[in-house]
């Protein structure tokens, strides 16, 4: 294995198992929903935490959209971007993308982890968000260096699709 290869492993490692310990600690820390179980009101309690979840994305936008307000960029066609505001774009570009699969995951989530445990949706928003932070600043210093957000994220919606496929198919 290459050095960048060994460097983006490591940081992806430690990413997935941050963020796992970190849902497991805040689901266990969290209060539990005082809600109605039904449908709308799970389904009310995920949108919430993903509107909360939305936020490092329309930070991104604020940012890219001022780096160009402010320089000669404010013209897309000129190509005047710094590579700042190329990875800011590409960090907002991946954020939207893992946005949706963070909605899709939690609102499924959300209809069949039992009530006692439905703070886990609101433990994978803070994680969400922490992660999205970590990937951006971590692009910002090194590209290599945005592997354990971008692990974090992924396998954060990765686990919720896996949970939600055994729950309707193995253990209904």
């Amino acid at each position: 294995m290459k050095a960048e290869q060994k460097i983006v492993a490591a940081g992806a490692a430690s990413g997935v198992a941050l963020m796992a310990l970190a849902v497991w600690l805040l689901t266990k820390v969290l209060p539990e929903p005082r809600i109605a179980d039904t449908l709308a009101e799970r389904l009310a309690y995920a949108l919430q935490a993903n509107l909360v979840a939305v936020v490092p994305f329309f930070a991104m936008l604020a940012a890219v959209g001022n780096a160009r307000f402010l320089s000669d960029a404010i013209d897309p066609m000129r190509r005047a971007e710094t590579p700042a505001m190329e990875v800011d774009g590409r960090v907002a570009d991946n954020t939207l993308q893992q946005n949706f699969v963070f909605l899709v995951g939690t609102l499924a989530v959300s209809t069949l982890v039992p009530l006692s445990r439905l703070q886990v949706v609101w433990a994978c928003a803070v994680v969400f968000i922490v992660a999205r932070f970590v990937f951006w600043i971590g692009y910002r210093k090194h590209p290599l260096y945005r592997a354990p957000g971008m692990a974090a994220t992924a396998y954060l919606n990765l686990g919720m699709i896996v949970y939600v496929l055994y729950r309707l198919f193995v253990a209904p």
